[in-house]
């Protein structure tokens, strides 16, 4: 009987040491479980990746709202949770995020803190592009403020920090294809547009540009309206000779460049009506070059600018193909029109007939 009432008590002793042993190890276990869900459990969706935008100033609320509305989040309680516990609410960074199927809110929350897989987004800003378009185009394409971007590129102190001496920044913003990340502050985007043009515009072409006696504004200036009437590489070097020909014989320039500058509706065909439009930047009216840049040249235009081609051409036009002819007199200026006109009233006459 005592034997029993011992193992009894043994078997009670051991069920107890049992449970004070099970007891921390299931809690372990619980926590882990817990600690599996809120941090590495996968947020799955259909397809690769989804694209989330968090713009500048944006609370981590809303910040969830929108992984949430893009179907990032598996369960928005647990990425809120893992946010708290791991205190990085107020470490989102904005930007554009490319999000992966199957990432973990672990992953997730590094991601936004870190800003892994918020990429440069390419820009390319086309030779020739007019200062207003590309404040528009890094608006649309990297989330930029526009007028902020306008305002700057006229502001006289941030335009002398950059070490330009100009009334505003047409004509020093470089052609060329960049990288920013969502919503980049503006004054650091004009900011790398100018230094590209500064470190093209090098010792060798300034001094260059002193030999033909040339002011920068003046190459820039005219290089914007070389940039303007042809996109041939082989002929900018020509028509900056054409110009230089004019300027050094007081001709006027009768640059049509200059005249889609100053129309609130171009560039379009242009009018005769539009010639006596009274502008300063109106070639056709008022002799010399025009007061600034009308769009930002890319190199090749400068180039041609600083280096031109020597000849005695004064006149030319469009020939139908893409280029231009080139003619001394005024003569073979009208017979080269005549011929231009003739063809493009048959590539009119083709375009209606393939539209109808």
């Amino acid at each position: 009987m005592r034997m029993n009432e011992l193992g009894q008590k043994a078997l009670e002793y051991s069920r107890q040491h049992l449970w004070l042993v099970l007891t921390p190890v299931v809690f372990v276990l619980l926590m882990l479980i817990g600690a599996a869900w809120l941090f590495w459990m996968p947020n799955s969706f259909d397809g690769y990746e989804r694209v989330v935008i968090i713009p500048r100033g944006t609370n981590f609320p809303a910040v969830v709202d929108s992984l949430e509305s893009a179907g990032v989040l598996q369960n928005r309680r647990s990425f809120v949770y893992a946010a708290r516990i791991l205190d990085v609410g107020g470490s989102i960074q904005f930007g554009k995020y490319r999000f992966k199927s199957g990432m973990s809110n672990l992953a997730l929350l590094r991601d936004l803190s870190e800003g892994l897989s918020n990429y440069p987004i390419p820009v390319l800003i086309g030779e020739g592009m007019r200062m207003r378009f590309i404040a528009a185009k890094f608006s649309r394409e990297v989330g930029t403020d526009s007028a902020e971007f306008m305002d700057l590129c006229q502001n006289p102190v941030f335009i002398e920090s950059l070490g330009i001496d100009a009334p505003t920044l047409e004509g020093y913003l470089l052609p060329d294809t960049y990288a920013f990340k969502w919503q980049k502050e503006e004054h650091e985007i004009i900011s790398s547009l100018v230094g590209a043009f500064k470190n093209f515009y090098t010792d060798s072409l300034i001094a260059r540009q002193e030999e033909v006696k040339m002011s920068l504004k003046q190459v820039l200036t005219l290089a914007s309206i070389v940039e303007g009437e042809t996109s041939v590489d082989s002929e900018r070097a020509t028509v900056a000779g054409v110009y230089l020909n004019r300027l050094r014989i007081r001709m006027p320039l009768q640059a049509d460049p200059t005249i889609q500058y100053i129309l609130p509706n171009g560039p379009r065909r242009l009018l005769y009506t539009d010639l006596q439009i009274n502008s300063p930047y109106n070639t056709y009216r008022y002799y010399g070059l025009p007061p600034g840049p009308i769009n930002n040249p890319g190199r090749k235009s400068i180039l041609a600018v600083l280096y031109p081609e020597q000849h005695k051409y004064l006149y030319f036009v469009a020939n139908g193909t893409g280029g231009h002819t080139f003619s001394k007199t005024y003569g073979e200026h009208q017979r080269a029109v005549r011929t231009w006109r003739r063809v493009r009233r048959e590539i009119e006459l083709n375009s209606s007939r393939v539209g109808g």
